[in-house]
């Protein structure tokens, strides 16, 4: 039986900073990180093209589809793909490149 999400989503921080945003449970990591104003690397955002590959330090997350563009080992070892990806508990995540929106203050409150 998994714990049910708080009101706001699951809270999500990027290793190695100080990004954080909510992530609600029925909404991508993509999605709910673009909707804090942080721009994670995408191109497809069917799954397929591996440009926001990402890996799980800490947390779980269900993909969207079946079989996104990882392999069997890749996903053993904790990477995700943000764009088809969605949380299932407080997360860490070490991703590439991600970076605040211009003109957008990410939430780097406490929590």
């Amino acid at each position: 039986m998994s714990e049910e999400a708080p009101a706001a989503g699951w809270p999500v921080r990027l290793a190695g900073s100080d990004q954080r945003f909510d992530a609600p449970p029925d909404v991508s990591l993509l999605i709910a990180a673009r909707a804090a104003g942080l721009r994670l690397p995408s191109s497809c955002r069917n799954g397929s093209c591996r440009a926001c590959i990402g890996q799980v330090e800490s947390g779980e997350v269900v993909h969207s589809i079946e079989w996104p563009g990882l392999s069997r080992e890749e996903k053993a070892e904790g990477w995700i793909l943000p764009c088809v990806a969605q949380a299932r508990s407080a997360l860490v995540l070490r991703i590439a490149a991600a970076q605040a929106a211009p003109n957008h203050r990410a939430d780097a409150g406490p929590g």
